[in-house]
């Protein structure tokens, strides 16, 4: 079994102009070999959230966030995970230098960046099943011409007889997103504001790490 967690950081905003969008956007997949690992995982996030969250009178964050989680904390969870089987990959995209005429089609942006991260995975490990968790941030129709897509994409992929499966599930109730999450966020740090501390931490994992359009 292929357990891949997608989330992303940044946004797909292209007013450089009026508004401060971010410069980059990032999709990272964390892939998980195994129930065994997957579980892992999961456990780990949820001992971290509970040991240092909730235990944590001075902040009302009950999940693990890029944007919110201390560099501590995003310490100790690595630290927690070092024994647990996972890879990372990621592609970032640095959105000043996409076509113009592309700006306002950002389902299509998102979808494509989304395809070439996953076709980084080595689906080779994926012996039984892939299943395919995303963070919910779109409305149903989207979600539908995404998981057409990616499965019409990844499919040349993999084996016929290994199913593929997609899920979009709310990263509050997903342990795994959010772990995806505080990658993603490390790795966009790294382009938006050259911050590497978090990076440097977990960069050995990453086994696809891609500036598109640099």
């Amino acid at each position: 079994m292929l357990y891949l967690y997608l989330d992303e950081s940044g946004d797909l905003g292209f007013d450089f102009v009026n508004k401060k969008p971010s410069a980059f956007f990032t999709i990272c997949v964390l892939a998980v070999k195994g129930r065994e690992n997957d579980r892992a995982l999961a456990n780990s996030v949820k001992a971290v959230i509970r040991q240092k969250l909730l235990h944590n009178s001075n902040t009302d964050i009950s999940e693990l966030k890029g944007s919110r989680t201390s560099i501590a904390i995003k310490k100790y969870f690595y630290k927690k995970v070092s024994k647990v089987n996972f890879k990372l990959y990621a592609v970032t995209l640095n959105k000043k230098r996409v076509y113009a005429q592309l700006t306002q089609d950002k389902e299509r942006i998102y979808n494509y960046v989304a395809r070439l991260t996953l076709e980084g995975v080595d689906f080779k490990e994926a012996a039984v099943r892939v299943i395919i968790t995303v963070d919910r941030s779109k409305a149903r129709p989207e979600i539908q011409r995404f998981n057409n897509y990616i499965l019409s994409q990844i499919k040349a992929l993999l084996d016929p007889l290994v199913p593929l499966e997609i899920y979009h599930v709310l990263s509050d109730q997903n342990p795994i997103l959010q772990a995806t999450d505080i990658f993603a966020w490390g790795i966009s740090r790294k382009y938006e504001k050259g911050d590497c501390e978090w990076y440097d931490v977990f960069k050995a994992r990453l086994s696809l790490e891609k500036l598109y359009l640099p």
